[in-house]
């Protein structure tokens, strides 16, 4: 018996890191080919890097500055992160714990929100914007997406699930105002759902293409993605390596984001379960 358990446990850990392997060599061969010169990636893959890094970066350098687009993607996202985690969660507490008039058709209008792609509203938004005056700066990419549909959809199912109504009877019964019963009950409750919907928040205005492209005229304003695009247009492309360079860099915080936060995310939710 105990030899059997051994067994089952040594091949499941070997089909598990088979796998790891697996997904990691992508990133190793993107890593690798910065390092290396086109003609050295023409002729095939190595596992060893190569001596180009710096010419490559160089090369790259000369034609887009990659960091200040780094700086404005990660402002941007990580304030969008920030603020949608923030205000989703509170809009999802209202509609779990709150019955108010149009309650029902409210939430299923936000759920029909869900299915209309963002594309349809593209122009009508561009042309609100210009409007407001807004073009050329952070505030369309970062408020609109304040209010994300999905994210307070699963919030509320989530709180729904979770947060026991005698809770909330207790806070009133001591006094605690609505906004305290939020932020010292509510919230923490749900905190293991809000850094799960955080990273895929984080990720989506991190790859966000279009809609930079559409709202922002100025190069030093522009995000990643849209360097990235740009850069692709440009001689630099016929350097393979610099290509390879910037797709690595640009890559870094969604690698850092599922390395650690995935981490954390499990860990809490097996802590909530434990205490419950």
């Amino acid at each position: 018996m105990y030899m059997r358990r051994y067994l089952n446990k040594t091949l499941i850990y070997s089909l598990l890191i088979l796998l790891a392997v697996i997904s990691f060599i992508p990133f190793y061969m993107m890593i690798v080919n910065a390092t290396r010169e086109t003609k050295d990636i023409i002729m095939g893959f190595s596992f060893l890097p190569g001596n180009a890094l710096i010419e490559n970066y160089k090369t790259m350098m000369d034609y887009v500055n990659i960091w200040a687009g780094f700086k404005n993607s990660l402002i941007v996202s990580v304030t969008v992160t920030v603020l949608s985690g923030y205000f989703s969660a509170l809009t999802a507490f209202g509609f779990a714990v709150y019955n108010f008039k149009g309650k029902n058709k409210l939430f299923i209008f936000m759920l029909l929100m869900m299915m209309v792609p963002g594309q349809l509203g593209l122009i009508g938004f561009y042309e609100l914007n210009k409007a407001l005056g807004f073009l050329d700066t952070f505030i369309p990419l970062i408020v609109p997406a304040i209010a994300s549909p999905f994210v307070v959809f699963f919030l509320r199912q989530y709180l729904a699930s979770t947060l026991h109504p005698s809770l909330l009877e207790a806070a009133r019964m001591d006094g605690a105002s609505e906004l305290k019963i939020f932020h010292t009950i509510a919230l923490p409750i749900m905190m293991p759902a809000v850094a799960t919907m955080s990273i895929f928040t984080f990720i989506g205005s991190w790859n966000n293409y279009i809609l930079p492209l559409v709202v922002i005229f100025s190069p030093e304003k522009y995000t990643l993605p849209v360097l990235m695009g740009f850069l692709k247009g440009s001689q630099v492309a016929q350097n393979l390596g610099s290509m390879y360079l910037g797709i690595a860099i640009s890559v870094v915080p969604i690698m850092i984001a599922f390395l650690f936060f995935s981490k954390y995310i499990i860990s809490s939710i097996s802590a909530g379960s434990v205490k419950g």
